[in-house]
């Protein structure tokens, strides 16, 4: 017993069901507002998602982890509703192969799979990631009584900036905007990140100071009128900041270990996700901020270890 606690993977896999417990009620919503479609991609990720892994696995001659099922949620709440089943197979497959299995497999790899598999679509799929976003189903039972929604549009906010005022900030808040599947209600995705920082599941660190990062940055931007920038509260409802902030910034495998390299980790993805939405022609800006601070998280646990030793051989010798 006392192996399997100081086991590292077996420290990592247990929160995992806790991580899709927390993202459920978001998904279920998703069904709400883009119909049952959201549901079959979520059923079809899952599948081939479990598939790629299983015959990597096989390789190394080890049984498929339940993380492979979380790489597949996140996966399936980044994505458009209307994007075709067989890009978002596509994007699951090399989320798994690329983003995990070439490292090792769990609890190796160097990137949040989800996010490598979502960057690769987004970038060989352009026009169905950035032009083809549902408008949310009208009416009491919205899409519960369809398959998907009716009305598309080419755009969301972070790419327009317009048409911010209460009613938007109102729709943001319960989810019902254009968007990805599990990214647009933003209560309940904070009501699960809320979760996993109440469970120690979610690094608080991280999440506060990313927080402080994009909010700072985002308000200095908008003190100068810089062209792009947008009102710090459409910055968090909008996208997937909210998505990112609590479930894949603070991901345990590609996030640093040290307390204070979380905390530059999170500034750095705060103030990167502010600067990517403004000055580049990606208005998300959170996924390429995340894998940019994935690619730099060992040189910050080691940055931050040799500074403590430095410190503290110096304070032996003062003594």
């Amino acid at each position: 017993m006392t192996d399997k606690k100081k086991n590292p993977v077996v420290r990592w896999l247990l929160p995992m069901k806790k991580v899709m417990w927390a993202l459920t009620p978001a998904l279920i919503a998703s069904v709400y507002f883009f119909g049952w479609r959201a549901f079959i991609m979520f059923i079809v990720v899952n599948i081939f998602g479990f598939l790629a892994e299983y015959f990597f696995a096989r390789h190394y001659s080890e049984p498929v982890s339940s993380s492979v099922f979380v790489t597949n949620f996140l996966f399936v709440m980044i994505i458009p509703p209307t994007l075709p089943y067989w890009m978002a197979v596509v994007g699951i497959v090399f989320s798994v192969i690329f983003g995990k299995m070439v490292f090792g497999g769990f609890g190796k790899n160097i990137f949040n799979p989800a996010l490598v598999g979502r960057a690769f679509i987004y970038v060989t799929f352009a026009s169905y990631m950035t032009g083809n976003w549902a408008k949310p189903a009208i009416g009491w039972l919205g899409g519960l009584v369809k398959y998907t929604p009716d009305a598309i549009t080419s755009a969301t906010v972070l790419s327009t900036g317009e048409n911010i005022d209460k009613v938007f900030y109102l729709n943001a808040f319960l989810g019902n905007i254009p968007g990805s599947i599990g990214e647009t209600s933003a209560i309940l995705l904070a009501v699960g990140g809320l979760y996993l920082l109440k469970q120690k599941i979610a690094s608080k660190t991280i999440v506060i100071w990313t927080l402080i990062g994009m909010l700072v940055i985002q308000g200095i931007l908008g003190s100068f009128g810089i062209t792009g920038n947008i009102d710090l509260l459409t910055s968090i409802l909008s996208g997937g900041f909210i998505l990112g902030l609590f479930f894949m910034a603070t991901d345990p495998v590609s996030a640093p270990k040290e307390e204070t390299a979380k905390m530059i980790y999170g500034i750095f993805i705060g103030v990167m996700t502010s600067v990517i939405r403004t000055f580049s022609v990606w208005p998300e800006g959170m996924m390429f901020a995340i894998l940019l601070a994935n690619m730099f998280a060992p040189l910050m646990d080691t940055g931050v270890k040799e500074w403590k030793q430095r410190k503290k051989a110096k304070q032996m010798k003062a003594t």
